[in-house]
């Protein structure tokens, strides 16, 4: 597979976390936060993001799967990595590299939403709102994106070009 297009460069990017982290900063202003990082995708992104964001912020992963060996999502949501530590009474930021059909963070969005939070929000860096077959609005977005694969920024293709510096569509 080869880059087609580079789509979002890596100022491009860099400036669009400044933005997340701030409106994520005002939103929760005095407060701490808990934020989850979706692996392996969004390892990048979340890095970044709390590097820019002056609160006091616990972090922790999940990594989480509904695609098997291809590329389509297989619907079916499997925990491979739950979190580490009680997320109770926690103001919790779900951090997704992309959404895409909507089915991941539905699933995480009860799942944790079960565990009694504060509250609980989502932030993505990209957002295909033309794929989704449910309910699920971010509330943070960074990008929204037509319906094209991509890779960079901790988005691979088969575990590969998730260390570009910038956001690619690829044939």
């Amino acid at each position: 597979m080869d880059i087609s297009k580079v789509m979002f460069s890596k100022e491009q990017i860099h400036n669009k976390v400044l933005e997340l982290a701030g409106k994520i900063q005002k939103d929760y202003e005095g407060e701490h936060v808990f934020v989850i990082g979706i692996l392996k995708g969004a390892c990048v992104f979340v890095s970044d993001l709390i590097r820019e964001i002056d609160l006091p912020i616990t972090l922790d992963f999940m990594s989480v799967s509904s695609y098997g060996m291809s590329t389509e999502s297989s619907g079916v949501v499997k925990i491979i990595k739950d979190l580490d530590m009680d997320i109770t009474g926690m103001n919790v930021i779900i951090v997704e590299d992309i959404i895409d059909t909507g089915l991941t963070l539905n699933y995480l969005r009860e799942y944790l939403g079960a565990r009694h939070v504060k509250s609980l929000k989502i932030c993505t860096l990209l957002d295909k709102p033309h794929r989704r077959k449910c309910d699920v609005v971010a509330d943070y977005v960074g990008f929204e994106i037509e319906d094209k694969f991509i890779v960079g920024y901790g988005i691979d293709c088969k575990e590969q070009y998730r260390n570009l510096p910038y956001i690619a569509a690829i044939d």
